[in-house]
């Protein structure tokens, strides 16, 4: 049995970079960038009024003739002189020799001429060439994570494809011959299923949408011969399940004689002690306790962390933050606590219903609050370190 600062180590060290694709932009929300982006044109590529009025050159006049206009996609070769002024639109290409665009609520205009009635700084209202980017500037770094408004702004300087890391293929296997499929009658002896549900769910919270669930019963044959299969085509697997000491747990001796490595058994933790994290080629297992607080736990401690490290997050695990406890809090089981807890602004509450058994205090829960397996007593009003978990 490790510890966990040793298992969160391996973890690391094991859940290398996916694969690149090359991908068009309009389908890349969610991933990470493999490459280093730079913009192919600057943005605005010319200079661009920023206002609906009239483009001049600045000066201390305020009547001027009107000798044109430019609509945005227009392209004008007009030249002002110090007299006179472009009707022009948000958007448009502004003169060549025009420095300002005096807003048109600022204007008092006919079809010839126009008063200026407020005066606006020179160079007001003119978005420079390159004002957002220039070209041949750095647009991402390689690692940023794809939003939509990342989307738009490739978009916007014509850039179709990125280069980005592959998101991993996750399988969930389930086992237990007690597990019925919600929304089927619940027969004597019978539960129902959620630890997939569950999985797939926190699973969408880091970008992988697309998950396969498998049901196996307890027994070693069907078991090995599930994983065989799974272990094949799947980047990730999580196993729910059969991962104890139990007459039928059958989950590692399956994995073992399907040639996953072993890379470490329990850790002393609470919840979720009785986990197993292996691998097979390039394929991750994690084989996570069937207590539903359990395997949740599990999943934002160590999953978490090796799917983005796979995805290629540069921050892969979930933020620390520190706040006050509210109450005094007693340690004496020797091992690392991930408590469901509550906090806000400045204070943190530890909730009550702490079993692996139970889902109802962690889906109120905000964070999962850290006592460290050397600590046996936490003060009223301590500062404790916690993990927020939505």
């Amino acid at each position: 049995m490790i510890q966990v600062k040793e298992a969160l180590a391996i973890v690391a060290e094991n859940s290398s970079n996916m694969p690149v694709q090359r991908i068009p932009v309009h389908k890349a929300l969610g991933y990470i960038l493999a490459e280093t982006i730079y913009s192919p044109i600057a943005m605005p590529p010319f200079r661009q009024s920023a206002m609906d009025g009239y483009a001049i050159i600045h000066s201390d006049k305020h009547q001027y003739d009107i000798i044109g206009s430019s609509q945005a996609g227009d392209h004008s070769n007009l030249k002002l002189k110090e007299n006179e002024a472009v009707r022009i639109f948000t958007g448009a290409f502004v003169p060549h020799n025009a420095d300002t665009v005096v807003m048109q609520e600022h204007v008092m205009a006919n079809e010839r001429s126009i008063l200026i009635t407020v005066m606006p700084q020179q160079f007001a209202n003119v978005r420079s060439k390159g004002e957002q980017i220039d070209k041949e500037d750095v647009v991402f770094e390689a690692n940023t994570l794809i939003t939509p408004a990342a989307i738009g702004f490739l978009a916007c300087l014509g850039i179709t494809e990125i280069e980005v890391f592959k998101k991993p293929k996750v399988a969930i296997l389930v086992t237990g011959n007690e597990l019925v499929k919600p929304g089927k009658k619940l027969a004597k002896g019978k539960i129902y299923e959620s630890n997939s549900v569950m999985l797939q769910a926190a699973l969408q919270t880091i970008g992988i949408n697309k998950t396969k669930v498998y049901k196996v019963k307890d027994n070693l044959k069907a078991t090995k011969k599930a994983l065989k299969d799974i272990l094949s085509k799947y980047d990730v697997v999580l196993i729910s399940g059969g991962i104890s000491v139990g007459d039928y747990d059958f989950v590692k001796e399956a994995l073992l004689e399907n040639g996953v490595e072993e890379l470490f058994y329990k850790i002393n933790q609470k919840p979720g002690k009785p986990m197993f994290f292996g691998s097979k080629n390039e394929t991750l297992v994690f084989a996570l306790p069937g207590n539903p607080a359990s395997s949740l736990t599990n999943f934002y401690i160590y999953v978490y962390p090796a799917i983005k490290n796979r995805m290629g997050f540069s921050d892969i695990h979930l933020p620390k933050l520190v706040r006050k406890l509210n109450s005094g809090f007693t340690n004496t089981t020797g091992k690392t606590l991930f408590l469901k807890a509550l906090y806000d602004e400045t204070n943190v509450t530890i909730l009550e219903g702490q079993s692996s058994a139970m889902l109802n205090t962690f889906a109120i829960a905000n964070c999962l609050l850290i006592v460290p397996n050397d600590v046996e007593t936490l003060k009223k009003g301590q500062l404790v370190t916690l993990l927020p978990i939505n």
